[in-house]
């Protein structure tokens, strides 16, 4: 109906001058209207210019006051010609009418204030704000001064109007023809494709986005992290096994099974299955024997060991479980040098807040050589960070289980102006490396670092459950920057 109406309008006239006034003549929403004329425009059917024009418009508070009368007037009404008390006056009139009526009508010199009364000053007052208000509704026009005063009480809003002036396009026909975008079979067959018309392509317009996958921050850091040890040499060990038993996981690692990280408060059990089923009886043995009296140099912890807390599963703490193991195979072969490394996800019963998961990645490397030192660590640990691009290491001696001397790796941040913790390392005890069977000249330096905390410096997050879990922004996914350690 509308697109009859301006067509047939435009044929026997030369312009559309206001689309407000047509659509109004015509009972036709002017929204209709417009959107019409936008699409006879899109197809050159019409040439539209806009229309814009500002107009005022009631307020809610407005509107309450054009219907019922204004608070000063409401308040007047509601005084007898005898006066009222402040009390009784309060009583009758709704709350927010008593405030601002009253200080109106004071300010209009309508009303005094007695010791006792409220009394009228005049007999009659003209609601003139109610008037102005209608004439506002109406469309028509006020003096600039009552438009200030309405505005200032915020009984008025100011509103833009849109509409078009339109006239014939270069393309305009009476009826418009519903353009083809296909040339079909049927079309040739019957022959009617010599009088179709049919849409124009728009070569500049943008397709569908192309949807696929996108590697999540973690992703990113990690294989720039798995380049920079396959770069150095390294082996990457098979990190597959989530669940593991509490004898590779803390037993083969020298760690007493009184120690409180394999209490069910640090550690996940599982109920099924709730243990082991192979283990190798032989290691198993030494093992025992070097945690209960000791050996190889050592005192050991002088209690009794239990199998059964050996047999337990968990799901894995650290990686180190799986060093323990590729360290056990190596040991039952001819020696060789080996170099190693890991990154994947482990898992600790720890409280989750902003800096905490219950699980994360560890990345971890080893070396395995004869002779090795304290110094090889540190030289070591100097080219793998600086790959990095953290040149300036610091070290402070730690204690772990397994390793003695133990160290944390400290690296100064120049965003935040400090030393920052980013790894821990240490030479692996020969408590846990003879029991395996390795030569005793052999030493194994190793360290490790998540992967999630230089993560969130790369990538500027300060919430680890931002970066992964069920709150991460998708978009973060999608639009992450490349990530390039070491490069400035």
């Amino acid at each position: 109906m509308a697109e009859e109406a301006v067509l047939g309008y435009l044929e026997k006239n030369d312009e559309i001058s206001d689309s407000g006034e047509f659509a109004s003549a015509r009972g036709i929403d002017h929204n209709e209207i417009v959107n019409i004329i936008k699409s006879l425009h899109g197809f050159r059917l019409v040439d539209a210019q806009d229309i814009k024009r500002e107009r005022w418009v009631l307020s809610d508070e407005g509107k309450s006051y054009a219907a019922s009368g204004s608070p000063e007037v409401q308040l007047f009404s509601t005084i007898p010609p005898e006066g009222i008390s402040r009390e009784e006056l309060q009583k009758k009139v709704d709350p927010s009418v008593y405030k601002i009526g009253l200080s109106q009508a004071m300010k209009n010199k309508w009303v005094e204030m007695g010791k006792q009364l409220v009394s009228r000053k005049v007999q009659h007052a003209e609601d003139r704000v109610k008037v102005l208000l209608l004439r506002i509704q109406d469309g028509k026009a006020i003096d600039q001064e009552d438009i200030d005063a309405l505005k200032k009480r915020k009984l008025i809003l100011p509103q833009s109007w849109k509409g078009y002036s339109v006239r014939k396009g270069p393309s305009y026909a009476p009826r418009r023809k519903k353009a083809a975008t296909d040339l079909t079979r049927e079309h040739l067959q019957r022959g009617d494709w010599k009088e179709l018309e049919f849409k124009e392509y728009n070569f500049n317009a943008k397709g569908q986005p192309a949807e696929g996958g996108h590697l999540h921050p973690l992703l990113k850091v990690r294989n720039q992290f798995k380049m920079i040890f396959l770069q150095m040499g390294f082996e990457e060990m098979p990190t597959n096994n989530f669940v593991e038993s509490s004898f590779w996981n803390f037993d083969a690692l020298f760690q007493p099974q009184q120690h409180p990280a394999r209490d069910s408060h640090d550690t996940f059990f599982l109920q099924a299955p709730s243990t082991t089923k192979e283990l190798p009886e032989d290691y198993v043995e030494r093992v025992k024997r070097v945690h209960e009296s000791g050996g190889y140099g050592s005192r050991g912890y002088g209690y009794d060991w239990k199998r059964e807390e050996a047999n337990k599963n968990v799901l894995r703490t650290h990686t180190t479980a799986v060093s323990s193991r590729m360290l056990y195979l190596l040991a039952q072969k001819p020696f060789a040098p080996k170099k190693y490394f890991s990154i994947d996800r482990v898992f600790r019963n720890e409280a989750v807040d902003r800096t905490h998961l219950a699980e994360f990645h560890q990345i971890e490397g080893l070396v395995c050589d004869r002779g090795l030192t304290l110094g090889d660590l540190i030289g070591v640990l100097h080219d793998f960070f600086s790959r990095l691009g953290m040149s300036n290491l610091r070290f402070k001696p730690a204690y772990n289980p397994y390793t003695e001397p133990s160290m944390e790796i400290f690296s100064y941040h120049e965003g935040f102006k400090k030393w920052v913790e980013i790894g821990n390392s240490g030479m692996f005890r020969p408590e846990m490396l003879l029991p395996m069977g390795l030569p005793e000249d052999v030493r194994v330096i190793a360290w490790g670092l998540s992967l999630e905390r230089p993560t969130m410096i790369l990538y500027g997050i300060d919430n680890i459950r931002d970066l992964f879990g069920h709150k991460v922004d998708l978009a973060l996914i999608k639009k992450n920057p490349i990530c390039r350690l070491g490069v400035e």
